[in-house]
């Protein structure tokens, strides 16, 4: 239990016993990369209960984006790198999308119901954001900070996947490169994606440009930070061979930015 306004006892979110919000990869690495992964767990809080889901819905592809957190772990192991990872559902708060979109706690979405998010009080979402929301956000913006006083602004790169059909119509881009401002790492990830052999789609199947990019705008874009977000196509890391796949040419990607955007006393070694 927490104090609330007034006195009030408020029910505490996560118990003592459960993951806490976030967790921190190679938390003192000085490579200037930073990767990020909103939508790494379909975890729900034990309070939360099941949210009236059956199993199928807190497993799909509006509960996780799956295969993303597989792959960013890897790759922060692979290229000893910092990374930070949300550790609860998207569907208990999305950490993508500021607080006041309707999207940050979805009710309904590719014909499914969350009647767990239906009819929220504003003490129930406050509950949620102060639980997890902002405690991931404090989180990469630490590390932020840390690797800018280290050395070079760090190239910020936020991992993501995306289901090969959505409201019935089905996907063809394999890999999408999300951008807005800042062409740096555009044009860096699509020339190695498309070298690959992958069919990479430029701001598609959805657009760094939308207003709904909350990570990368809060952190990244507000401080002139190189960035770049990265989709990849749910079918492609549903198995461990598929994430070690697309983690080996991001790898290679990724391990040649410092080069390129001139950080050469901090390279990173393959």
């Amino acid at each position: 239990m927490t104090e609330g306004p007034n006195n009030n006892t408020v029910p505490a979110l996560l118990s003592p016993g459960e993951p806490g919000p976030f967790k921190v990869l190679s938390p003192l690495s000085e490579k200037p990369i930073l990767l990020v992964c909103d939508h790494a767990s379909d975890l729900f809080p034990e309070s939360l209960g099941d949210m009236g889901l059956d199993p199928f819905a807190r497993r799909c592809h509006l509960a996780i984006d799956i295969g993303a957190g597989p792959l960013t772990e890897r790759l922060a192991v692979s290229l000893g790198v910092s990374a930070v990872l949300q550790n609860y559902s998207r569907l208990i708060v999305d950490c993508n999308r500021q607080l006041m979109d309707p999207g940050a706690f979805l009710e309904y979405g590719d014909g499914i119901l969350v009647p767990g998010n239906r009819n929220l009080h504003q003490a129930d979402k406050d509950l949620r954001a102060n639980a997890i929301y902002w405690p991931y956000h404090r989180a990469i913006d630490e590390q932020v900070q840390r690797l800018r006083n280290a050395g070079p602004p760090p190239a910020f790169i936020s991992i993501h996947s995306f289901t090969p059909v959505l409201n019935g119509e089905s996907r063809a881009f394999q890999i999408g490169v999300l951008w807005d401002k800042d062409e740096r790492l555009r044009e860096i990830f699509l020339e190695g994606f498309r070298a690959a052999g992958y069919y990479v789609g430029d701001n598609e199947p959805y657009s760094g440009k939308a207003p709904q990019d909350f990570t990368i705008d809060h952190h990244a874009e507000e401080i002139g930070l190189p960035h770049v977000g990265i989709e990849i196509r749910q079918d492609l890391l549903s198995k461990k061979k598929g994430v070690a796949e697309i983690a080996g040419v991001m790898h290679k990607i990724i391990e040649t930015i410092p080069d390129r955007l001139g950080m050469k006393d901090r390279r990173i070694s393959a």
